[in-house]
């Protein structure tokens, strides 16, 4: 457990962190928010003015602020990065500034300030292309990154798990591909997409049907941060934990047959791919034994509440370029 719950949020008003740091607001913790609001600070309202949420407004790569915005901190759950193939392929030296250097230098300026716990949001992505097409993937599985952004991702894994402690406790979350509504909103996210094209009537165009991807609601990859965060210290040292269910790997042509039980005059167009790498089941029963995680939405339920939000307008225009990471 965190002694005192003061805690530090990398990217704080992001698709996972505004959604997080409600959960965190609403079980007592003080929260420090560290993002550089690329897209506007829209996803903290109702909380900005909370009595025990300080927002900073900064960019991760600027080290120089972050002995000051550690004061008094206990753990830091470290969500900001450039997210996405896309946006690390667009920009990659930019990639590497903030998802492996100023982590870096992030991980060791919390242990040189005696932080207790350190959790990442990593991604199953790791995985790359399961060897056997029968088989799930685990934690224990080999590594094969085949995207920038997951090379980052590995990269500042091992940098974490393999450093000499000095007290802190790191834990590495591998999250399946999340979707779902949340304050800061995404729609270049799988599900989140193929719901609103298809809501739209859109021609959706799908690669590689057959490719098989784990996902995650995105509130359940923020109770998975608080599950680390409040378990015992011995639980979690070092640990790698993938976050998602078993029973949520899909193809995308399941997505859509799913998609289309509440919107079935789909338009939906399939080019067959067989060069994607990517490609993998993954198990995650690992979260669930050990701590005792489970999750609280699974596929049918996301797309249900997609389609309810469209419905209701709640965005003016979902095809904004706000609504996406690149």
């Amino acid at each position: 457990m965190v002694k005192n719950k003061k805690i530090l949020i990398t990217g704080g008003a992001g698709y996972i962190g505004s959604i997080l740091t409600r959960l965190l607001l609403e079980k007592g913790y003080s929260i420090r928010i560290l993002d550089k609001m690329l897209w506007g600070e829209e996803s903290l309202i109702g909380i900005i003015s909370h009595p025990k949420l300080e927002i900073i407004k900064g960019d991760i790569t600027n080290h120089a602020i972050f002995s000051e915005i550690m004061q008094g901190i206990n753990a830091i759950i470290h969500l900001a990065a450039i997210v996405g193939d896309p946006a690390c392929k667009k920009e990659p030296e930019l990639a590497t500034a903030v998802n492996l250097i100023a982590s870096k230098v992030l991980f060791e300026t919390a242990k040189f300030n005696k932080v207790q716990k350190f959790i990442f949001a990593s991604t199953c992505s790791n995985y790359g292309k399961m060897p056997d097409p029968n088989m799930y993937v685990n934690e224990t599985s080999p590594l094969k990154p085949v995207s920038l952004y997951a090379e980052l991702k590995v990269a500042f894994e091992e940098c974490l798990l393999n450093s000499l402690s000095n007290g802190i406790i790191p834990t590495s979350l591998r999250f399946a591909t999340v979707y779902g509504i949340s304050p800061r909103m995404r729609f270049d996210l799988t599900v989140n997409e193929f719901v609103r094209d298809i809501f739209f009537g859109k021609e959706l165009v799908v690669f590689g049907e057959k490719f098989w991807r784990p996902y995650c609601h995105v509130s359940d990859a923020a109770r998975a941060c608080l599950s680390v965060l409040e378990a015992p210290s011995q639980k979690v040292n070092r640990r790698v934990f993938n976050v998602g269910d078993t029973a949520e790997n899909y193809q995308k042509v399941l997505l859509i047959k799913e998609i289309v039980k509440s919107l079935p005059n789909a338009n939906v167009k399939y080019v067959h791919k067989t060069e994607d790498p990517r490609d993998y089941k993954v198990d995650f029963s690992r979260i669930k034994k050990e701590l005792g995680f489970k999750v609280t939405k699974r596929i049918p339920d996301g797309i249900k509440e997609i389609i309810s939000a469209l419905e209701r307008g709640l965005w003016r225009d979902p095809y904004d370029h706000k609504y996406q990471n690149t």
